[in-house]
């Protein structure tokens, strides 16, 4: 979700070819490649050694069995969400077809020469959707290598009308998305004790967004980020991934690297959510690795409220001050303007002195 506020944005085009289905990455940050050239030599790389790990596995299908299975199940994501920040759901109820025509559609849309995506306005996504690579980037560390679609569900829903195959499927997606993440943010709310109307409430499919990545194959993976470490600003995110991988997280002040299943969802806790479960569940930094000869795909939903939301922790005494979510979009995007970096949730802090 971070990416939706500076990592994905759109630097300045430099030796842009008319055919090309691929960004300008190498023309445009020539000077951050000729650094690696120096790096490479010395043996530098940015990543620390990830060992691969399976995340949490959560069976949906068992919250429709008897009582005792069905509360071991929320008991098992509400542990995850506290331990992990990440667990991935099966039997989710997100039909193989749906997702299998939003990759379809995913792939041919990232298929268009570039000048094509920059400039498509027969998508009828609002300016800005579509970013690649980092404008600010001073070094290797801030280059994500990646290109996205970052769709609010308004364009969605307002393109229904004039239907195409990506509107009408990125609608299914998103519809089919969108129970499963208010199903999982309602157990959640209720394993802290909370059974309430909130998020159903502020969190609408208008307010959300469907965000659509493509990693290209990178020569230099070693020294660049397909998407750089960055916390979600959202309440959830669903992920369907592909086979290839690239996924990690900190887990236990280490960077696990997450073993893809083709058969899951992966679910991730944002800052809102941890915000609002006063620290209980964790809003855990992650990143995307690039790989050397292979493009990955990924489809992303994010629940996301009204920016006038107020978000308050549900219990006392309060680890954050009340805010809404148009001032923590606000504060990130200054964070990120004047600093290079998210600071995110320790802004909104309760003072201690």
């Amino acid at each position: 979700m971070e990416s939706e506020h500076h990592l994905l944005q759109e630097p300045a085009i430099m030796g842009e070819s008319s055919s090309s289905v691929e960004p300008p990455f190498e023309a445009t940050y020539k000077n951050l490649f000729r650094d690696a050239q120096v790096l490479n030599q010395a043996g530098y790389e940015v990543f620390d050694v990830a060992e691969e790990r399976e995340l949490p596995l959560i069976d949906l299908s068992e919250l429709n069995r008897g009582e005792f299975i069905r509360e071991e199940c929320k008991r098992k994501m509400a542990r995850a969400s506290r331990e992990w920040g990440f667990f991935q759901v099966v039997n989710h109820g997100v039909s193989r077809e749906i997702l299998e025509k939003m990759r379809s559609e995913q792939v041919k849309l990232f298929r268009k020469p570039f000048h094509e995506k920059m400039k498509d306005r027969n998508l009828n996504f609002s300016t800005g959707s579509y970013r690649w690579g980092a404008p600010s980037a001073t070094c290797l560390r801030q280059l994500s290598w990646s290109e996205a679609f970052h769709v609010p569900l308004s364009d969605i829903s307002g393109s229904v009308s004039r239907p195409n195959n990506l509107s009408s499927t990125m609608d299914e997606f998103a519809t089919s998305l969108s129970d499963l993440a208010q199903r999982l943010a309602r157990i959640l709310a209720e394993k802290l004790g909370h059974k309430s109307t909130y998020f159903e409430e502020t969190c609408l499919p208008t307010t959300c967004y469907v965000r659509m990545n493509r990693y290209p194959a990178c020569r230099i993976h070693d020294n660049v980020f397909g998407l750089t470490p960055h916390t979600d600003s959202d309440f959830l995110t669903i992920l369907h991934q592909d086979q290839i991988g690239g996924l990690q997280l900190v887990k236990d002040g280490k960077w696990i690297s997450v073993k893809p299943n083709l058969e899951a969802l992966v679910i991730n806790i944002g800052d809102l959510f941890q915000a609002w479960s006063n620290g209980v569940y964790k809003s855990v930094e992650h990143r995307v690795v690039a790989h050397e000869t292979k493009e990955r795909f990924s489809a992303a939903f994010f629940l996301c409220p009204f920016y006038d939301t107020t978000i308050q922790s549900c219990s006392q005494p309060s680890l954050y001050r009340t805010f809404t979510f148009g001032e923590f979009r606000q504060q990130v995007q200054e964070d990120v303007k004047n600093f290079g970096y998210k600071v995110g949730l320790p802004r909104f802090l309760v003072s201690t002195h």
